[in-house]
């Protein structure tokens, strides 16, 4: 695809979101100089979850708005006659933000007809409805849309309100996404496979667009399709469910990679287990399985005692790893169980016995 290797990941996304929106809180005097953000992309690489999680992270309200569900009037107020007066006054939505802080997404914008974007205008460029409605200050303003050629429906946007707007490009990104993965608990089959397959994570070329094709969107809900078919006597359903969601030439790659990881040992039990052997799998398929699984059983403790009895088994399976893997293993782990590199987690690693060991001995391993 065209520009395929340009615009941002998701953790640029997410980082740009941040500061734009923490910029007109903290800085109130520079607050039309902080323009809405516009996120271009194609449908599934997660523009709305990440737009969605950045609110969750700073802690702020999330109102999610599709325009293209809505007729003009949901915008702009419904006119209601004033016989006294003999006017016309407006009741504007009751959905538009009243107080606090948070962030605004206008979703699927490009796919609004042209109608629904110019009865918009005002909100995302003015930040106010006339007279009768004012977006408080603490509300960042967002968008989201598919490209023309991305075989969605969406509808090219005016110059006018282009202008107005701060454009990114969200590309799909396998390394960052398998750790948000990770983060959000998607089952380590899928993880360790886009670690393996890095490629698949999204495919617009080469698969029936009509039905399942891989996607952000459409493998995290393949992590769900492992949960829910987990020891079932269901195996051919759960193909049939998987050529539904990735297409049949992703979902024979998946297959073949599950049954590579399903002759696996159980690594939540080699963790917990100090007699158990620490050996490292041949294949690279099995090895990228067997990493997603360490990382994914590491942070999921029932109480103190297993946790540690978990950081001495990542550290014992850890050792037996060529370097490359086992820094892959340890940047994964200091990311902690929200993935947001939060300093404590680091500091629980670092504290370790097995970290210095860790640190003397990964760079001097074979790659």
């Amino acid at each position: 695809m065209e520009g395929a290797e340009d615009g941002i990941g998701p953790e640029e996304l997410r980082s740009v979101v941040l500061r734009q929106a923490r910029t007109l809180w903290e800085r109130p005097e520079k607050a039309r100089l902080v323009p809405p953000l516009m996120v271009w992309g194609p449908p599934g690489v997660g523009k709305s979850t990440i737009l969605r999680d950045a609110a969750a992270e700073l802690g702020v309200g999330f109102v999610d708005v599709r325009l293209a569900q809505r007729e003009p009037v949901d915008v702009r107020g419904l006119p209601v006659p004033n016989r006294e007066k003999g006017t016309v006054e407006w009741l504007v939505a009751s959905d538009w933000p009243r107080e606090g802080r948070g962030l605004l997404l206008f979703d699927e914008l490009t796919a609004a007809d042209r109608t629904l974007q110019v009865a918009a205008y005002e909100l995302i460029l003015d930040r106010r409805l006339g007279d009768l409605y004012r977006l408080p200050d603490g509300w960042y303003v967002c968008a989201a849309g598919n490209r023309v050629g991305d075989a969605a429906v969406a509808t090219g946007m005016s110059s006018a309100l282009a202008n107005r707007f701060l454009h990114v490009e969200l590309r799909a990104d396998a390394q960052q996404w398998t750790r948000w993965a990770l983060a959000h608990g998607v089952h380590p089959a899928v993880v360790g496979f886009l670690r393996f397959r890095p490629d698949a994570l999204f495919r617009m070329e080469g698969e029936d667009l009509e039905r399942g094709w891989p996607s952000p969107r459409s493998w995290e809900r393949v992590g769900l399709l492992e949960e829910q078919y987990a020891g079932a006597d269901a195996d051919r359903i759960f193909e049939e469910l998987l050529r539904g969601l990735v297409g049949r030439a992703t979902a024979g790659e998946y297959l073949a990679f599950r049954r590579a990881a399903g002759s696996l040992p159980d690594v939540r039990a080699l963790m917990l287990d100090p007699s158990a052997p620490a050996s490292f799998p041949d294949r690279a398929d099995a090895r990228c399985a067997y990493c997603a699984a360490a990382t994914y059983w590491l942070w999921r403790a029932a109480d103190d005692a297993e946790q540690d009895r978990l950081l001495d088994g990542f550290f014992r399976l850890s050792a037996a790893m060529p370097a490359s893997y086992a820094t892959m293993l340890m940047t994964d782990a200091m990311a902690g169980p929200d993935g947001r590199n939060d300093p404590r987690w680091g500091e629980r690693i670092a504290a370790h016995p097995g970290f210095a060991e860790w640190s003397r001995t990964a760079g001097g391993r074979r790659r």
